[in-house]
């Protein structure tokens, strides 16, 4: 379980350079060259879904993927002042304003939820999406989270008590695309690992496009008026590849000792490694 924890906050250029372990059992793109897609089923994302080009792809380490914090100014969202101000707040491990570790006040190191949408701006693994006549069901391997997203026609709340992952309710918009919206979001969560803020007013929008019946691609667009001039979006046809039946889901907790554990011997700025 540790290594899998490494990997889920190691710096990024190990993220990127580093051999990082394919999920046991998983079939990626690189498996599959030259292969002939197979036309997608009418209305049906169901099944289990692994990153396609490999689970590295969506580790999410300096920001959302199509927003890194990365330097680049045009990569930063589109914040309005009270949204830049939340966001100085937010002293993050990750991206252009990063502090030491000491000073990071991030929620998830001490195991407080993700929370939507930072499960899929982060972390991305696994996930297995079941569909019911009424709801269309997404587990996800980290943590061993999952959600609902309401299809039987119901609107969503106008005044809901915030939640860790949301009120989400979708249809169908064509035969191959699925669209979902979710609000009532608690604002305590970050949108990504770079410490974006989002405020109560936000809408979240994931689209899921199923372009052949091997891939899923994935969009997460935020709209958040209080700290965001204008819709952004934050994860762009993310890739995802259909896994055989049978595909075993592996744990993975966040573990309040495993942190410890970590920040012992690796992330306290005083440790040489060495210490017991």
């Amino acid at each position: 379980m540790l290594k899998y924890f490494l990997l889920l906050i190691a710096p990024a250029s190990l993220c990127v350079h580093a051999q990082i372990p394919r999920q046991p059992g998983a079939i990626y793109d690189y498996d599959a060259k030259g292969e002939k897609p197979t036309p997608a089923p009418r209305r049906d994302i169901s099944g289990t879904w692994e990153p396609a080009r490999g689970f590295g792809d969506a580790i999410q380490a300096t920001g959302a993927k199509a927003m890194p914090s990365d330097g680049n100014l045009q990569h930063e969202p589109p914040y309005t002042p009270a949204g830049l101000e939340t966001f100085k707040t937010h002293r993050a491990g990750w991206g252009m304003n990063a502090v030491e570790t000491a000073l990071i006040n991030d929620p998830m190191d001490i195991c407080d939820p993700q929370g939507f949408p930072r499960i899929v701006l982060h972390n991305f693994r696994t996930s297995q999406i079941v569909q019911t006549p009424d709801q269309v069901l997404i587990l996800y391997e980290f943590n061993k989270k999952w959600r609902t997203i309401w299809t039987d026609g119901r609107p969503l709340p106008k005044d809901p008590e915030p939640r860790w992952w949301g009120y989400s309710a979708g249809k169908w918009i064509d035969d191959f695309t699925f669209v979902a919206e979710t609000v009532g979001l608690d604002d305590r969560t970050w949108l990504d690992n770079a410490g974006r803020p989002h405020s109560d007013a936000m809408r979240v929008e994931e689209r899921y496009h199923r372009a052949d019946r091997d891939h899923l691609e994935m969009t997460i667009t935020i709209d958040d008026p209080k700290f965001y001039t204008k819709p952004w979006i934050a994860l762009d046809k993310l890739s995802l590849r259909l896994q055989p039946r049978g595909f075993d889901i592996m744990e993975m907790e966040c573990s309040p000792s495993e942190t410890a554990a970590y920040n012992k011997k690796l992330g306290n700025p005083g440790s040489n490694g060495n210490n017991k």
